[in-house]
């Protein structure tokens, strides 16, 4: 990992971007974190729309997450931002607007062809990046994980042990195949549904819901579309992290 730029945001997050093989990414640790009192991390998923795009967003996470004593940490997804193009993912997303914008039913074969390819390159990375915040003396795990594609967090949950907890947002499109992954996720879930989401099937998140076999699990659904999740959603899931990461 190489550190590209830093600053002090303010008297509670200390930002730190990187590269690590060439795959860009910010690490957000509280102002009082140290080698002599690390801090558990959190690993901030997001949308395939580019690290630029989405900084507001994941800013305003990381400022909320250091406020509460964790350290946080997001890195590019493959084919996004400034990470060299992937004609096969921008091909199915092309398919997807089609589909959506002519108004016809997305198919499985769409679904699958957007999601897998992209969990499959996705999560290596993501532990790959793992391995390295975890060597830092600043961070001291345990670790969860927070958002972003739904499917790349199931995978996560059930392939990387370091994880004990995670936070879904019931808001991206899940290939059948991860129906049979989620039953072999076990640990503690906190899953955010908007229930009027324009973009979500609501009952395929209320079966994969049903499918994860964690003993503790619950689901938030409020009222709206896909960006109006209320202020009190964030705090639910802070609370949550809180109860399993300290």
């Amino acid at each position: 990992m190489q550190f590209t730029s830093e600053q002090r945001l303010d008297d509670v997050v200390y930002e730190r971007e990187f590269t690590l093989d060439e795959i860009p990414g910010i690490l957000w640790t509280p102002a009082s974190a140290s080698a002599s009192a690390p801090v558990p991390l959190i690993l901030l998923g997001h949308p395939p729309l580019g690290l630029r795009k989405m900084y507001p967003r994941l800013v305003a996470r990381a400022r909320q997450s250091a406020a509460e004593g964790f350290a946080t940490a997001t890195i590019e997804l493959p084919g996004s931002g400034d990470r060299p193009r992937w004609p096969a993912a921008e091909q199915a997303r092309a398919d997807l607007r089609r589909a959506m914008e002519a108004g016809e039913p997305v198919s499985d074969e769409i679904v699958d062809a957007l999601i897998l390819p992209l969990v499959d390159k996705a999560v290596p990375e993501w532990q790959a990046a793992l391995d390295v915040l975890l060597s830092l003396p600043e961070i001291g795990g345990p670790v969860g994980y927070s958002g972003g594609v739904i499917s790349i967090g199931i995978r996560l949950a059930v392939v990387e042990p370091r994880i004990v907890a995670a936070g879904f947002f019931a808001g991206s499109f899940v290939p059948r195949a991860m129906f049979e992954e989620a039953r072999q996720v076990t640990i503690p879930l906190h899953v955010l549904l908007q229930w009027d989401d324009e973009g979500n099937d609501r009952q395929a998140a209320l079966d994969l819901f049903d499918a994860f076999s964690s003993k503790e699990k619950s689901l938030h659904a409020n009222m709206g579309g896909h960006t109006g999740v209320p202020q009190f959603a964030g705090d639910a899931a802070a609370r949550f992290f809180t109860r399993h990461l300290k």
